[in-house]
């Protein structure tokens, strides 16, 4: 049985503020390796399946289903990530989204100074502003090794990579604050808008 194969993605993210073109195509490659790794783990596990070899006690099966989490989350956390993101930085928050931060954190500036300090926090991982598809609401997440602590079934409305390999060729590792300030000034707020549910949406799920 064929199983579909991903293919990486193109984004174009020359030029970033702040953010050198050595790093995003580092940051490229580590992408395509996902990208690469999840479809063969994928084809190893079906193999496994079709031979009867799927077991509870069957080290080799549990490693690779382990491993494949990892692989396919690191994989889409980064097409989330390049996706919002534009050499510059591109619009501004749009009315719809500054209403939503607004009604969950206080203003705009109280979820900025919320997923800054998400992004700040000890240890590797991801900081991701995330929305509830049930009730709208937003939340700020830290989430490590691409699968442990994702919300389930919530949205990803931005994504920021806080991995040392995202600044390390930029910036110290104590100056992540300031791979976070260029992070913020490349932000393209008109895909964050295209990710977040509108009133309407939210009342047809409901």
């Amino acid at each position: 049985m064929a199983q579909p194969t991903y293919k990486p993605r193109e984004f174009h993210l020359s030029g970033l503020s702040g953010i050198s073109d050595r790093t995003i195509e580092m940051h490229f490659g580590l992408y395509q390796g996902y990208v690469k790794n999840t479809n063969e783990l994928t084809e190893q596990l079906m193999e496994m399946v079709q031979k009867r070899k799927v077991t509870a006690t069957n080290p080799a099966y549990s490693e690779l289903t382990r491993r494949l989490g990892f692989e396919y989350g690191g994989m889409v956390l980064h097409e989330y990530l390049f996706e919002n993101m534009a050499p510059q930085g591109r619009g501004a928050p749009s009315r719809q989204l500054k209403s939503a931060l607004e009604q969950n954190f206080g203003s705009v500036e109280n979820w900025k100074a919320a997923f800054v300090a998400v992004g700040n926090m000890r240890g590797v991982g991801w900081a991701i502003l995330y929305q509830d598809p049930a009730t709208g609401q937003l939340s700020n997440h830290w989430i490590a090794l691409h699968q442990d602590g994702v919300p389930s079934g919530f949205k990803p409305i931005l994504v920021m990579d806080v991995w040392e390999h995202a600044f390390l060729l930029d910036y110290k590792p104590s100056e992540r604050g300031k791979y976070i300030d260029a992070f913020f000034s490349n932000i393209d707020w008109g895909i964050l808008d295209k990710r977040i549910a509108t009133p309407a949406a939210l009342r047809a799920v409901a």
